[in-house]
């Protein structure tokens, strides 16, 4: 296996063990130790303020942020210096990065496509665990692929590192053994499971635009077709094509905008802040995004949750304060009755027995893909033309 450079100075060497996150499992561990994360952190990030921080002149900052387990930022507004402050790429958290690589159970010599290369540090990995040749890394974004080239190299690593838009997957490797993205989708290409081979499995962070989000572990078969279970829970910025549209609340919900008014008993802990009823909730209400503003501290408990579409304009607001305990108010706007959709949806969750994420699948042909509950045979979600329908 190709070796890495020296460690930063300020930050842990490459022989040291601090490197490897705990959930890094033995097979991984050595790799870890020597190939450091602080390696392929670019110089100029941002806190979690989106305070710029620059390693020359706070090198002990930056020593600190690349230290956690925690993501690091690495560029904002897709690096157009917009000033819009969307996190646009960013190191993933290294026990996130142990724990998607250890799912993705790779042996020796089995190729990989990775869609995502961002720092290269995970291509890094990749590379020292199965050898440069064997590893196939797609970025979008120009000066991102240059960099991660930049420090691959300097660490001794040449994978192939293709700039290029990931969704179509890197045919002139193919086929490969593993496909892991590295940044989430809503809707799984089919060029990725198209370029596996029969057997081979394919790892992606996967959400709706309510649930962002859960990890995917798809095995291809021999019909071409890819089947498999949510699982973790982990939490990814969306592929370019797949980001749900940025806005505020005061941009989409206007003044002059009218809304027709009701009362619910139902209150928003479960259906938006319980991972697996708002995952269901997610795949049974499309193109729905939700904001919680709270009047003050959390603590007072006196917020509202904003339930947006938009494409449609369509938005719902859902008042809780402690003297509208058990009746709270709800407004609803627009073409699509947001707030219905949602309690329609929990209600199915709970009719179904309140399913956790692990029973929910997803199967993906050259047609499109379904979504399902306990089996393929068992499609859910609402009616749409892209669904192809389940083996009978």
């Amino acid at each position: 296996m190709a070796g890495s450079r020296p460690g930063v100075p300020g930050v842990l060497g490459a022989s040291d063990s601090a490197n490897v996150p705990g959930a890094a499992p033995p097979e991984w561990r050595p790799v870890f130790a020597r190939v450091p994360r602080a390696s392929f952190i670019p110089a100029v990030i941002w806190d979690d303020d989106r305070r710029v921080v620059r390693r020359d002149r706070e090198p002990d900052r930056w020593a600190a942020l690349v230290r956690r387990d925690a993501p690091v930022i690495t560029q904002l507004d897709d690096g157009d210096a917009s000033g819009r402050g969307y996190v646009s790429s960013s190191a993933s958290m290294p026990t996130v990065v142990a724990m998607m690589l250890a799912e993705l159970d790779v042996a020796d010599g089995m190729r990989v496509l990775e869609i995502g290369t961002g720092t290269g540090w995970n291509t890094a990995l990749l590379a020292a665990r199965l050898g440069s040749e064997n590893v196939t890394s797609v970025e979008i974004d120009p000066a991102l692929a240059a960099a991660a080239r930049r420090s691959l190299a300097d660490a001794g690593f040449r994978p192939t590192v293709a700039t290029a838009d990931g969704m179509a997957g890197w045919p002139e490797n193919a086929p490969y053994d593993r496909v892991i993205a590295t940044a989430a989708v809503q809707r799984v290409p089919y060029a990725w499971v198209a370029q596996t081979r029969p057997g081979g499995l394919v790892l992606t962070p996967w959400g709706t635009a309510f649930h962002n989000g859960t990890l995917l572990r798809l095995r291809v078969h021999g019909d071409g077709t890819g089947s498999g279970r949510f699982g973790a829970d982990v939490g990814f910025m969306w592929t370019r094509s797949e980001r749900t549209p940025h806005g505020s609340v005061e941009e989409r919900v206007l003044p002059e905008h009218d809304s027709d008014a009701s009362t619910t008993e139902l209150h928003p802990y479960e259906p938006v802040g319980d991972f697996d009823a708002s995952f269901a909730i997610g795949l049974r209400v499309p193109a729905m995004l939700s904001t919680v503003v709270h009047d003050g501290p959390a603590a007072d408990n006196r917020f509202t949750v904003y339930l947006m579409d938009p494409a449609t304009g369509s938005w719902a607001s859902w008042r809780v304060t402690p003297e509208t305990h058990g009746s709270y108010q709800v407004r609803q706007h627009g073409r699509r009755r947001l707030f219905a959709e949602l309690a329609a949806a929990w209600r199915w969750w709970e009719g179904a027995g309140r399913p956790g994420v692990d029973r929910f699948g997803l199967t993906v042909t050259r047609d499109g893909q379904y979504t399902w509950l306990d089996h393929p045979e068992t499609p859910i979600g609402p009616p749409t033309d892209e669904r192809p329908h389940p083996p009978r």
